[in-house]
């Protein structure tokens, strides 16, 4: 095996430039490979944490069927009282309780159907980005005054702004009617339409007086500490749940299967386009080593009349294909990890990108995710990708004709 190796090596630098150029395009591809594949989990983790922290969490502490239906009798009773046991049970602040009823809301000129949320003045901002986002006048404060905060499209559908007052009129826990007259303190811009045309957030406690809730809500948000943290977090909060009260733990894929669809869509494409590089370089690799062969068939007709086995020659031709491969892949995984490993700390953005951000609330920079995933995955496959390439000009070998072979110019 040694005299093999020394002969694999040996072949490699008789043309030195024909190597350079072949492991230069497996390092190229690994080097962009890991880049890529880095900023396309680091745009996931921005993508999934903006969606979540927008309003919905990482988890919600539901009743049975409530993420069904949606129906206000389906509460989780005494819900600040269960709020306040998993932030204690969870050592967690970023837990906030809800409750949550669909109503009109109707201003001096205008009446829309909203949704209406119950929210803690105090824990929200640690649940949910919307406090933060107010561009006009000011979050909730008090969980018991007759305010409300509504997004920026249904201020302007209902033609109403900070200090006016809105008429809400809706149907109670109990069956019956739900009114209530509360000023607007706020309007938040969330960049996603869909919240800023519907959405609207008051007290808790003015929410249960309101509908008659009698304390209980309909959900509790829980942000876990991260991403790889949320099984863990919702195992020991739904340990943490009173018994008998059909309550259920519901992660973010339960919450926005939206999202991970989306993910698993943009999956797909990426990694057709990463099997066409990986391709490109295994005719790269089997080009080179096809030449390689076909240069020394004179030679490998000689020592096969001498008597060594066209397996052996096979052999020789996988093992330099195998040390091609192996500087390929050390080349390519310490660039690419250098690279890569800047961009994690600077960002990584492209024109166009700040006013993006501005408008859709999203970071202006992405931050590649360098892991063991991002780092070796690429490489790996191209180095399995060039090894198989190598198949072709082994079996040639083994049609070789010593007698033929030798006459070969």
């Amino acid at each position: 095996m040694s005299i093999t190796l020394r002969l694999a090596w040996r072949n490699l630098w008789r043309q030195p430039r024909r190597t350079w150029l072949t492991a230069g395009a497996m390092v190229f591809s690994n080097v962009l490979l890991i880049f890529l594949i880095a900023l396309q989990l680091g745009t996931y983790q921005a993508m999934i944490d903006n969606t979540l922290g927008a309003f919905s969490g990482h988890l919600q502490v539901q009743r049975s069927g409530y993420k069904e239906n949606q129906r206000i009798r389906q509460v989780v009773p005494r819900i600040r009282d269960v709020a306040e046991e998993l932030r204690s049970g969870l050592g967690l602040n970023s837990v906030a309780a809800r409750g949550e009823a669909f109503a009109l809301a109707s201003s001096a000129s205008r009446t829309y159907g909203i949704r209406i949320i119950g929210v803690e003045p105090e824990f929200e901002p640690r649940a949910s980005r919307i406090p933060s986002l107010v561009n006009a006048g000011r979050f909730l404060d008090d969980p018991v005054a007759p305010e409300i905060v509504v997004g920026e499209i249904l201020a302007l559908n209902l033609k109403a702004q900070v200090g006016d007052e809105l008429t809400i009129l809706g149907s109670a826990r109990d069956g019956s009617f739900a009114a209530a007259v509360v000023n607007i303190v706020g309007v938040f811009d969330s960049g996603l339409d869909e919240l800023d045309r519907s959405l609207a957030q008051m007290p808790l406690e003015f929410f249960q007086e309101t509908f008659a809730m009698n304390g209980a809500g309909h959900a509790v948000v829980i942000n876990a500490p991260g991403l790889f943290e949320v099984e863990s977090v919702a195992e020991k909060a739904n340990s943490l749940l009173p018994r008998g009260q059909n309550l259920v733990v519901h992660d973010w894929n339960d919450l926005q299967p939206g999202l991970r669809q989306a993910i698993q869509a943009d999956l797909i494409g990426s990694w057709f386009m990463y099997g066409i590089l990986v391709i490109l370089v295994m005719f790269s690799v089997l080009n080179t080593q096809l030449m390689s062969v076909l240069e020394r068939t004179k030679e490998f007709g000689i020592v096969l009349s001498l008597g060594l086995s066209s397996g052996r020659l096979g052999r020789l031709v996988l093992l330099e294909t195998v040390l091609i491969g192996l500087i390929g892949l050390a080349l390519g995984v310490a660039l690419g990890g250098i690279a890569t490993s800047w961009f994690e700390t600077h960002g990584f953005t492209y024109p166009g990108m700040e006013e993006m951000a501005q408008q859709f609330n999203v970071p202006d920079r992405f931050y590649p995710d360098l892991n063991a995933i991002s780092l070796f995955a690429g490489p790996v496959v191209v180095f399995a990708g060039s090894v198989l390439a190598a198949i072709y000009p082994m079996a040639r070998l083994h049609w070789l004709r010593p007698v033929q072979a030798m006459r070969s110019a």
